[in-house]
């Protein structure tokens, strides 16, 4: 019947915008399987937006159920065709689908760690000496996703130990052995990623520096 449709073009808006409404934690797993880690941040601008996308995305969907729900309930009045007649993508299975679906999307930051895996790094003797740590500040995380993406490519680093990525403090803790990797290695890793580092403390006995 015509008088669906505008339910099954409701699904599909609501689709779109939950797709939307994620792709700022879906592009670094998909930059991480490509192989091309520059394009992780590049829909991180849409993280503010997230709220709003998310408040959109409930409404249409709501909508589109109220309209086929209402849809069914006048062709039991009316005993018109049932929903086995009704093509498949203006069904009430359909729309289930896209609403499973759209939740699964909207909750992508939540579990997007699971997509990156461990590095395991060989044991080795390391000079104490040489151990250091810095805090760097990056611009661009927005969700779990972007933390898991910058500890994937740091800890590829010779000489990385250890690191701590938090979206929420915009921060990166890292433990390096200075005599196998620098400053500089690291720093240029994250921004190659399209994340930015704006501000670097070193310590244990280093001097506090910039990197900009």
């Amino acid at each position: 019947m015509n008088s669906e449709k505008p339910s099954s073009k409701s699904a599909g808006a609501g689709l779109l915008v939950a797709v939307t409404a994620s792709l700022c934690c879906i592009t670094p797993v998909l930059a991480l399987i490509s192989g091309t880690s520059g394009i992780a941040a590049i829909f991180s601008w849409l993280e503010p937006f997230r709220p709003y996308l998310i408040g959109l995305t409930v409404m249409v969907l709501l909508f589109a159920w109220y309209q086929k729900l209402k849809q069914k309930k006048t062709e039991i009045d009316c005993e018109c065709e049932d929903d086995e007649r009704v093509p498949f993508m203006q069904s009430k299975f359909f729309l289930g689908l896209v609403t499973i679906f759209a939740a699964v999307m909207l909750a992508f930051p939540y579990y997007s760690d699971i997509f990156y895996p461990d590095i395991n790094k060989e044991s080795v003797f390391v000079n104490e000496s040489s151990i250091l740590e810095i805090n760097l500040a990056i611009e661009g995380m927005t969700c779990t996703g972007c933390e898991e993406h910058i500890n994937y490519e740091v800890n590829k680093l010779t000489g990385v130990m250890e690191i701590k990525s938090s979206f929420q403090d915009g921060q990166a803790l890292i433990k390096y052995d200075a005599s196998k990797t620098s400053i500089e290695d690291i720093v240029n890793t994250i921004n190659d990623t399209g994340y930015t580092v704006k501000e670097e403390f070193k310590y244990s006995g280093g001097n506090k520096s910039t990197a900009n």
